[in-house]
């Protein structure tokens, strides 16, 4: 018997039946106390898991604290907003750039200032030296990714924020697959604006964004010289009476309160922790069954803990790739491979959101079957049952 659709890519990640059964209840006007009441469901959630993202549960609110805000289009929208209410002509980005949404941040920042670029081949280690020696006084932004989703990267924010701070320029990250399934602390990395995707860990549909903004950046915002539609000093003055300044995709707002609401009630200690654990267990049963990760992190940098990159083997990698990823498809299974120039180079898998174990563990099994079946020498039982015994693991 067939086994059911499972989506492993790195977002859209699944959804429940719960946020799905949302989007169908009967359309209301955006300008009804019926939908301010839903952003405001969606803003609590939000402001929970920005500020409360921490194994033990602490707040790491700054003294400021901060709005949550939900967007009408994707974290790309998120991202340009930070960058454009925050330099004008004239003005002086920083862009940490080792992956596509590196690249991403660096390239819309471009739009809109002078960009210094500090890059290095995707997959690898951005040396915190490399950052001081180019942030100055001058600076108006530092853009970093915390998790590059391309590659399976945690970046070294904290340290980064740190010199951020040094020189009294804005922090922007993009947490987007991090924020909701791994620790993120406001204040103890000096981040002023954080942004993350809904159909990443929050576990939503796609199609609208979040992002905090801190207090203390709040007068450091021009709206002037932003997009029209990204003035963030209007959506922060509508979201005090939980609006958006433009018509609002209701079904998406209503999805993503409840998924918040999921979130809120598993806590995010729960979460974190869960999330780290499948992590490892993805990571332990591909390379039992004798795969390579693709990434091998150095000095502050780690492995993603919703992300997992794996180098495809010689015998399946370039135009030999799609014999390993149709024997995925054969199994009704979605995976990703490389981005950009990493196309048949590696494979990607998430296990952000709500997946349960036994997804984990079909994951490994069917990339060692499809693997096997496209002539890699795999030991597909050893790769089960190592992930298994890091999902048994206390």
């Amino acid at each position: 018997m067939e086994e059911d659709f499972l989506l492993l890519n790195p977002g859209p990640v699944p959804i429940t039946d719960e946020v799905s059964q949302a989007m169908d209840q009967p359309m209301v006007s955006h300008r009804s106390a019926a939908f301010e009441a839903v952003y405001e469901r969606a803003q609590d959630g939000l402001d929970y898991i920005f500020e409360q993202s921490t194994l033990d549960g602490s707040s790491t609110a700054t003294a400021a604290g901060g709005t949550s805000l939900i967007l009408n289009g994707t974290a790309s929208m998120g991202m340009e907003a930070a960058v454009a209410n925050l330099v004008g002509d004239g003005g002086h980005v920083v862009a940490l750039v080792n992956g596509k949404f590196g690249r991403r941040f660096a390239r819309i920042a471009e739009r809109y200032a002078d960009v210094t670029r500090v890059e290095v081949p995707w997959g690898e280690s951005i040396p915190l030296e490399d950052v001081r020696a180019v942030v100055t006084e001058e600076t108006d932004v530092v853009t970093m990714v915390h998790n590059e989703t391309s590659t399976g990267l945690l970046n070294p924010v904290a340290g980064v924020g740190e010199i951020a701070a040094e020189y009294d320029a804005r922090f922007v990250v993009d947490g987007v697959t991090s924020i909701g399934g791994d620790v993120f602390e406001l204040d103890e990395w000096n981040v002023d604006v954080a942004i993350t995707d809904s159909q990443k860990a929050l576990a939503a549909p796609p199609g609208i964004s979040a992002m905090y903004v801190t207090g203390e950046v709040e007068e450091h915002l021009d709206g002037e010289s932003a997009p029209f539609y990204e003035d963030l000093e209007w959506h922060l003055r509508k979201a005090d009476s939980h609006q958006t300044p433009f018509t609002s995709a209701v079904p998406l707002f209503r999805a993503m309160a409840v998924a918040v609401e999921d979130i809120v009630e598993e806590t995010m200690p729960t979460r974190i922790a869960r999330h780290r654990r499948q992590a490892e267990a993805f990571r332990a049963g591909f390379t039992a069954m004798g795969l390579d990760l693709f990434a091998a992190p150095t000095g502050e940098t780690e492995l993603s803990n919703t992300v997992t990159a794996v180098s495809l083997p010689d015998a399946v990698s370039g135009d030999d790739a799609d014999d390993f990823f149709d024997g995925i498809t054969e199994r009704n299974v979605s995976i990703s491979g490389g981005q950009g120039h990493l196309g048949g180079t590696i494979f990607r898998v998430s296990n952000m959101g709500g997946l349960p174990d036994a997804a984990i563990l079909r994951g490994v099994r069917t990339v060692g079957e499809a693997m096997a079946d496209a002539g890699v020498d795999v030991d597909v039982a050893a790769g089960v049952d190592a992930a298994e015994a890091e999902l048994d693991a206390e």
